[in-house]
């Protein structure tokens, strides 16, 4: 039996879960208040404090250390290709640092690589961080050289449920052609053509269908207007793109199930509204997405928290069933991803190098 510890850090919250082989035997959430946090002046200086908390919660709990491996949830690194990375000199350098952008994310494979190091024979990995890059040559090229575009979408669910499918259609991954639209706090579609993501919009920072808290593609002119305005910082306008869009901007929330039911209640059109162009947006990337496949596509998957409201899902099947079958899978399982993936490994799959 092979043992397994997953490490999903978030910006106040640290996930974390124990598998024996593909099992989840013992998972926590812990909790970072404010408080907490700021004695640490950056992401990366916290990652000492959060692995004490684990390590004291396992021993609290009375769970036993002798993992094979640690998987951590990957961060913000340099372009790399889909598949599981040993955490080297070189990725703890860049996750240190944050060469590449500072995110909670970043604590994954410092706390994974700090745990492995105390046990004998154990391994520190990261899986399909969110800077998998498969891009096409052609779908990296914009209208301005200065502004090429850039892959940062949920590559560890969108890969996992994708692999999950095809396993369901007695299908291999890299045999089928696939659309993966993640739907949550950003939103990513994905052209998955025989095992690789030829194709996706920057879900972060930049394109795509709007979301709960980010804005997506919007009207250049009007953003530089709102840049020039003197109104508003730079980390204000940053934080209008990502923190404060989408449903947030226009209905005062991020929580998708609040406006489900402000739009169902009858009594707010406007949330309907909103909510409706929110689906809309996503078909319609959905249909870019399919095109990019040339129309071969096996299926189109939809994944993610908001996938739990089927009338929203209903919005976007209704557009696009003629393109080809569509499947809903709720919710995501980032732990899980990643055990499956340090399962790979310690099954015989071979790791790549992060240089």
């Amino acid at each position: 039996m092979y043992k397994i510890l997953v490490l999903n850090p978030g910006s106040t919250s640290t996930k974390f879960a124990v598998f024996h082989d593909g099992e989840n035997v013992f998972q926590q959430t812990l909790r970072h208040s404010g408080e907490e946090l700021a004695p640490f002046s950056n992401v990366a200086s916290q990652y000492e404090f959060r692995k004490e908390t684990i390590l004291d919660c396992l021993k609290t709990n009375n769970v036993s250390v002798d993992f094979n491996i640690v998987v951590g949830r990957g961060g913000l690194l340099k372009p790399v290709e889909s598949g599981v990375y040993e955490v080297n000199d070189a990725m703890r350098n860049d996750l240190m640092s944050a060469t590449y952008g500072e995110h909670a994310s970043n604590l994954g494979g410092l706390i994974a690589a700090d745990i492995a190091a105390s046990i004998p024979g154990c391994r520190a990995v990261i899986a399909d961080p969110v800077v998998v890059d498969e891009l096409q040559p052609e779908a990296r090229i914009s209208g301005h050289p200065l502004m090429p575009r850039i892959s940062i979408f949920h590559a560890l669910n969108q890969k996992a449920i994708a692999r999950m499918h095809a396993q369901k259609e007695g299908k291999s991954y890299q045999d089928m052609n696939l659309v993966v639209a993640h739907l949550g706090g950003g939103v990513s579609v994905g052209a998955h053509q025989k095992g690789r993501v030829i194709d996706v919009n920057n879900a972060l920072n930049g394109t795509g269908p709007f979301s709960p808290e980010r804005v997506g593609t919007v009207q250049s002119f009007a953003l530089i207007d709102i840049c020039f305005s003197g109104k508003y910082s730079q980390q204000e306008i940053k934080k209008m793109i990502v923190g404060n869009g989408g449903l947030m901007a226009h209905l005062g929330t991020n929580d998708a199930y609040e406006v489900e039911k402000r739009s169902l209640s009858g009594t707010d059109p406007h949330a309907k509204l909103v909510y409706d162009a929110m689906a809309y947006n996503v078909a319609k990337e959905i249909g870019a997405a399919v095109a990019v496949l040339k129309g071969n596509v096996d299926g189109i998957l939809i994944t993610g928290g908001i996938a739990y409201d089927k009338g929203f899902c209903a919005y976007i099947e209704d557009m696009v069933k003629s393109m080809a079958p569509v499947y809903v899978y709720p919710g995501e399982d980032e732990l899980g991803a990643l055990a499956m993936n340090g399962l790979r490994v310690l099954e015989g799959e071979s790791t790549s190098v992060y240089c």
